[in-house]
């Protein structure tokens, strides 16, 4: 989806249009920006910004605070519109998931087709815009899907993924972050046409069991298929505060609202009968984390979060500027779908 969470607040505050918005908490906080709409983006500001930061770039911006109960109605009602074409959807985020329509009926078969129509009722049925990629595989769905934002469609055929891919900077290689595009520009690759000239063995040498994988996505080749279910292996929630807590005490108070939080969102995600054990993590003042987590099939008390909120403080008492409660969770052993392969996505 395009900037989807500015975009439904555009939706539901029409009077917003047409300004710089972000969504985020206030400046004088340790709030970062969760999107930013285009009309921001014209002054640099950006998702994951802090707020404060945003507003010196944009000092006309107006922040709203995130209101994910909404953006959850939203993408419900997308989502609905998706399976109207397949069942095999693979959500990657509330404004993000891959399709494959491989099997589907619809126009003939046409994946293009398919999208220009799923993208027509989202904005006929939704009031949003979207954007679609479609291509033979993830890696080059993803890129395709961002290559016409916002409110764009692009294609890339079977006959047309080696011109494609040859001149893609090394950074939109699934799975390459800052850190490793860094090291493969140290090599003199910035393409993946320059890494196509690399040898599997040479790859592997720098990059380990990563190499292959390197080496095919340099060539547009990516086998991974659409998980139709995605299921969640654990399930947290956690609070960043405004100013760093020096006392044990200062967090105990935070966690009642945590853990309220923490079982509404396990009950509806029907989560409970799939508990394995529970985690507290405390983020300190210079950033540094860890973690105490117990094993456990039975339900955890807000006292049990009191405990292990205890043992970790107690490794390291010093101010600290987060905490998260949460759950590790299980599989659920009934489930006989398999992963599918993909064809589009959005």
């Amino acid at each position: 989806m395009d900037c989807f969470y500015a975009a439904v607040e555009v939706k539901h505050h029409p009077e917003l249009r047409g300004k710089p918005l972000g969504i985020g908490g206030p400046p004088d906080s340790r709030s970062v920006l969760c999107t930013a709409s285009y009309e921001a983006r014209k002054f640099g500001v950006r998702s994951a910004m802090p707020s404060s930061q945003a507003v010196r770039l944009c000092p006309q911006l107006i922040l709203k605070r995130p209101n994910f109960e909404l953006y959850r109605r939203e993408t419900q009602a997308i989502r609905e519109i998706f399976s109207r074409f397949t069942s095999r959807i693979e959500p990657l985020s509330l404004d993000e998931a891959y399709l494959d329509v491989t099997d589907a009926p619809h126009f003939d078969g046409s994946a293009t087709r398919i999208a220009a129509e799923i993208r027509r009722l989202i904005r006929a049925e939704c009031g949003l815009t979207a954007s679609a990629g479609v291509a033979p595989n993830k890696f080059l769905a993803k890129v395709a899907s961002d290559w016409r934002k916002p409110d764009g469609l692009f294609v890339v055929r079977p006959e047309e993924v080696a011109a494609f891919v040859k001149t893609l900077p090394v950074e939109k290689i699934f799975g390459v972050g800052r850190v490793t595009a860094e090291r493969l520009h140290r090599l003199g690759w910035r393409t993946c046409g320059d890494l196509q000239l690399a040898s599997r063995e040479h790859l592997a040498e720098e990059f380990g069991s990563r190499g292959e994988s390197l080496y095919g996505l340099a060539r547009g080749e990516d086998r991974r298929e659409v998980e139709a279910r995605s299921e969640r292996k654990s399930l947290s929630v956690e609070e960043t505060f405004e100013r760093d807590l020096p006392t044990l005490e200062e967090g105990l108070r935070a966690l009642p609202e945590l853990y309220a939080d923490w079982e509404r969102r396990m009950t509806r995600a029907k989560a409970f009968d799939r508990l394995r054990g529970f985690v507290v993590k405390i983020k300190f003042f210079d950033f540094r984390t860890t973690t105490c987590e117990v094993a456990c099939a039975m339900r955890p008390r807000a006292r049990d979060f009191v405990e292990l909120l205890r043992e970790a403080w107690g490794r390291r008492p010093v101010p600290f500027r987060l905490i998260g409660i949460g759950a590790r969770l299980g599989g659920d052993e009934t489930s006989d779908e398999a992963p599918l392969q993909l064809s589009f996505a959005w």
